[in-house]
C-alpha cells in the first residue's frame, strides 16, 4: 500500500469518527426550531453523508442486503407482473381493500422477512451517527428522516436504494391506480420512520398531510403486539371517524387531504414507515381534478422529474 493510499484511507475513516463526535442539538432546541439547529444540519450535511457511506462499507459483512424480498410475496409478484404487462394491474388492485372511504389496506411487508429491515434499522440506531427524528410530525423522539431533501436523513446508500425502490416500484404506481388524479402530482418524495411507545410519544391529533398521497406501513414483527394506537380517518360525508388498526406488515394508503389521527398507544410499541408523494413545488391535485384517468401503461412508469430540495418539515 502506498503512502498516498494510506493517507486517503485515514482521511476517509476520520469522517465517521468526526460525525460520531458531533454534539447533537437538544430535543428542546429542535422543538423550538432555533436557528442554531438549522445551522448544525447545514454545516454537517456532507459530513453525515460521508459518515453513513463509510459506516455501511465498514459493516457490509454484518448487514443483510435490503431488497424487495421483504415485500409480501403476493404483492411483489403482482407488481412485477404489472411492470412487465400493465394490463394485469387488476391483480395488484385486488390486493388493496377499501377499509374506510378513500383508505385502502394491504399486506405490504412479508411477516417474516420484514425482520431483515428491522435488523438493519436497529444497526442504524446503534451507529452513533446523528439522525434527525421526525419532530415535525409530532413530538416523536425516535425514528428518522429518510429522504435526501431532509436535514439529518438516513443517508446509508443501501438504505437509500431500498427506499427509492419502495417509492418508485411500489407506491407510485399503486397510488396512480387507486387515485388516478395524482398522476403528475407524484414526482417528489418524502419519508420518515416513527415509533410509538406507551408512556412516551403516544398520539397525534386530527390532521391532513401536505401530500397528494400518503402510505403508512407498519414494520412490526408478527407477534410483536401492542394495544391502542389505532388510526382514525374522518369521513366528511357522514362526519364520523372510522377507527382502523394495523396488523404486522400491513400498509394503509390514502389521499393526503383525508383527515386522520393516531390514538394513544397503551402498551407495547408500533413502528411505522410513512411515505409521501406530491408534485413539484408541493403541488397536490385539486378536488375538481379527482376524476382524471390515465392509461395503465402510463401508470407503470418511473418519474423522470428532477427532485427538488424543499422539505415539508
Amino acid at each position: 500500500m502506498t503512502k498516498t493510499t494510506t493517507l486517503n484511507l485515514n482521511e476517509t475513516s476520520s469522517r465517521l469518527v468526526e460525525a460520531r463526535e458531533l454534539a447533537l442539538p437538544s430535543r428542546q432546541e429542535m422543538l423550538s426550531r432555533l436557528p442554531s439547529v438549522e445551522r448544525f444540519w447545514d454545516k454537517n450535511r456532507d459530513l453525515l453523508v460521508d459518515a453513513w457511506k463509510e459506516w455501511e462499507e465498514s459493516n457490509k459483512a454484518q448487514l443483510i442486503a435490503l431488497d424487495d424480498s421483504v415485500i409480501d410475496k403476493n404483492l411483489r409478484d403482482a407488481v412485477n407482473q404489472a411492470w412487465f404487462d400493465p394490463t394485469t394491474e387488476s391483480n395488484v388492485s385486488d390486493l388493496w381493500n377499501e377499509v374506510a372511504p378513500g383508505v385502502f389496506l394491504a399486506q405490504f411487508f412479508d411477516k417474516e422477512q420484514v425482520a431483515i429491515l428491522r435488523e438493519f434499522l436497529e444497526e442504524v440506531a446503534n451507529a452513533n451517527i446523528p439522525l434527525r427524528p421526525p419532530y415535525g410530525i409530532s413530538l416523536n423522539r425516535y425514528g428518522a428522516m429518510l429522504d435526501p431533501r431532509s436535514d439529518g436523513y438516513l443517508a446509508a446508500p443501501e438504505f437509500q436504494a431500498f427506499y427509492n425502490q419502495l417509492l418508485d416500484k411500489y407506491m407510485r404506481p399503486v397510488a396512480r391506480m387507486l387515485f388516478p388524479e395524482v398522476m403528475g402530482y407524484d414526482s417528489q418524495t418524502f419519508g420518515f420512520s416513527i415509533k410509538w411507545q406507551a408512556g412516551m410519544d403516544t398520539s397525534l391529533r386530527l390532521h391532513t398531510d401536505a401530500s397528494a398521497v400518503t402510505m403508512n406501513i407498519n414494520m412490526n414483527l408478527e407477534g410483536e403486539a401492542f394495544t391502542g394506537s389505532e388510526v382514525d380517518f374522518y369521513d366528511p360525508s357522514t362526519g364520523k371517524l372510522n377507527r382502523l388498526s394495523f396488523e404486522a406488515g400491513t400498509a394503509m394508503i390514502h389521499r393526503g387531504n383525508v383527515a386522520h389521527a393516531a390514538q394513544p398507544i397503551t402498551s407495547g410499541e408500533r413502528s411505522n414507515m410513512v411515505l409521501w408523494l406530491y408534485g413539484n413545488s408541493m403541488q397536490v391535485p385539486q378536488a375538481s381534478k379527482q376524476t382524471n384517468t390515465v392509461d395503465a401503461a402510463k401508470r407503470w412508469t418511473t418519474s423522470t422529474e428532477k427532485k427538488d430540495r424543499y422539505a415539508p418539515f
